[in-house]
């Protein structure tokens, strides 16, 4: 299990609950519940990380909470 934080929320418009990961940019995903879509980015970011690694792309270090102004 990653350490990065993920953002849940309802999307109106996707009808499904949507599961962002701020620090690995793009990286989304969906379900039709909440623990769905948790478990779906899961897959999500192990991807991303293959992919970003693949690419010799740096991959950020978990920084915990995000702050937003």
């Amino acid at each position: 299990m990653y350490r990065y934080e993920i953002i849940l929320f309802w999307s109106k418009e996707d009808n499904a609950f949507v599961a962002d990961v701020p620090e690995l940019p793009g990286c989304m995903a969906h379900g039709d519940t909440q623990e769905s879509a948790l478990k779906n980015i899961q897959e999500a970011m192990s991807g991303w990380i293959e992919v970003a690694g693949e690419m010799g792309r740096s991959i950020p270090e978990p920084r915990g909470r995000l702050m937003y102004a």
